[in-house]
């Protein structure tokens, strides 16, 4: 036995003792007390819940959300690629590239989305016709619909906020790791592709997953241009039976299951591309092991 186990006093015969913590228990019971008035509000307030389940699953209101579901991935496609050629070019040591890129950055990150939508869907105001002069040729207001204004405006926006995502990605990268595979002969094409690019895609998973939350709920936004998403779609609906709040409702379950399924989805994609670098790293390891 050492010297401080000697001087240190026995604990023989000491009751353990759990603390108390009245603060928890009273925090606890004020969001349980807030929380009932809430849902008694929502019972006895003037709402019609038969209304509620009577267009939850009415045609209309379905063929809105399947189109705010089908913008969602397309805005989303479309910035995710204009980002990753953007944080390219950021990134690029042309610097006509470089400033092409920072200006597009620029421009649609400091406007709202709100005044994209209109400029894209007012766009014949500039360019009154669109085509090959000789060729093929149509009027502006007849091609830009509200489909793709929506599009335009919200996939051209979230690619200048994905480009800075993916940038940040592609930094923190190690550098060696860049150095090591150039040395090995790989070009620098090859070396963005098999070194740089999958390491990325697990760095930027979850803001990327978060975007895409994002703009579930900025295809809200393209109701002003009479886009028929489903915020739109319910909108029409209550402008003609009146009932506000039962619309407005059924847009808030639809939204929030959506986002419900999209975090899980989320959680379970950064999980596999956490165990697959997991296993790499073992790999590596065991490869080094060995050579040792």
């Amino acid at each position: 036995m050492s010297v401080i186990e000697e001087r240190l006093p026995s604990m023989a015969g000491v009751r353990r003792v759990s603390l108390s913590h009245p603060g928890r228990w009273l925090s606890a019971g004020v969001c349980v007390l807030l929380l009932l008035l809430l849902i008694r509000a929502f019972a006895n307030g003037q709402i019609e819940w038969a209304y509620v389940g009577q267009f939850l699953t009415a045609r209309s209101i379905l063929m809105g959300f399947g189109n705010t579901l089908l913008m969602t991935v397309l805005a989303m496609a479309l910035g995710i690629t204009l980002g990753l050629v953007a944080a390219l070019m950021r990134l690029s040591a042309n610097p006509v590239a470089n400033a092409v890129a920072s200006g597009y950055i620029w421009f649609f990150r400091g406007t709202p989305i709100y005044l994209q939508l209109l400029l894209w869907f007012n766009l014949a105001l500039i360019f009154p016709t669109v085509g090959i002069p000789g060729l093929w040729e149509a009027r502006m207001v007849d091609v830009m619909t509200p489909f793709w204004a929506a599009l335009l405006g919200l996939g051209v926006c979230q690619g200048a906020y994905t480009a800075e995502v993916i940038r940040a990605g592609i930094l923190s990268v190690d550098s060696g790791q860049v150095e090591a595979a150039r040395a090995v002969g790989m070009r620098g094409p090859q070396v963005m592709r098999h070194v740089v690019l999958p390491q990325t895609l697990r760095i930027i998973t979850p803001p990327i997953g978060n975007e895409v939350i994002g703009m579930l709920k900025h295809t809200s936004i393209a109701a002003v241009i009479s886009y028929n998403e489903v915020m739109h779609t319910a909108s029409m609906i209550y402008f003609v039976n009146n009932r506000v709040i039962e619309m407005l409702i059924v847009c808030s379950i639809y939204y929030l299951a959506t986002v419900t399924i999209l975090s899980l989805l989320q959680t379970l994609l950064e999980r596999r591309l956490g165990r697959s670098l997991s296993r790499s790293s073992a790999k590596l390891a065991a490869e080094e092991g060995a050579g040792a």
